[in-house]
């Protein structure tokens, strides 16, 4: 308590966004424009959208969920 004022916290069991499928995911890489200026990731468009997304698409699933 801080000069008479409480902090309330408030628990939640469901999460504020819901997950994105591995379809939704893939879209998603799909739609992103490439020769562009990365941005604050510093990770580029070709990178993300390469054969190396196919074997990294588990990764990156989970990625954009934890996000």
């Amino acid at each position: 308590m801080y000069m008479g004022v409480r902090q309330a916290e408030i628990h939640t069991a469901k999460p504020l966004v819901r997950e994105q499928s591995v379809v939704e995911a893939e879209r998603a890489v799909e739609k992103l424009k490439r020769h562009k200026s990365p941005s604050i990731d510093q990770i580029p468009a070709e990178l993300i959208n390469s054969e190396l997304y196919l074997t990294m698409r588990s990764g990156i699933h989970k990625l954009i969920n934890s996000i």
